[in-house]
């Protein structure tokens, strides 16, 4: 009797593995996975984004939430599900009001449910102390 029930249980867990072997998952694919905003004025210091992205997975797509590195930068982007084939958008916003002139780059994580459950993207640029009228000539 402890021999059948051991073997039934060998039995199950093996069929468990292979079930979940076969689990389709979303992917989440980048156009660019970093934007230069180039050189701009402190005049004119928030400078706003796109990052597309498509779902090349085989299940729907769901963006958990992300995760900026400063508070100078906000993301904004989808809150519904990404069908598999399916494309999206996240805005994300640099304001460097207040922010001493120089080079920056800010991070964005974006946590989904894919396998690999998070994802890396940057805006970068560098912010002048110059006037937008003299940053031009």
């Amino acid at each position: 009797m402890t021999k059948r029930l051991f073997l039934l249980l060998a039995v199950l867990l093996c069929c468990a593995g292979t079930m979940s072997a076969k689990k389709k998952y979303p992917q989440i694919q980048f156009e660019r996975t970093s934007v230069d905003v180039g050189v701009f004025s402190q005049d004119d210091p928030v400078k706003t984004v796109e990052f597309v992205f498509h779902n090349v997975g085989e299940a729907n797509l769901v963006i958990n939430y992300v995760h900026t590195s400063c508070g100078c930068t906000v993301a904004d982007y989808p809150k519904g599900a990404i069908p598999p084939g399916g494309k999206g958008v996240i805005k994300v916003t640099y304001d460097g009001t207040n922010k001493l002139p120089g080079k920056f780059r800010r991070y964005v994580q974006v946590f989904t449910n894919c396998k690999d459950d998070f994802t890396r993207i940057a805006i970068l640029g560098e912010m002048s102390a110059l006037p937008k009228e003299l940053l031009k000539k």
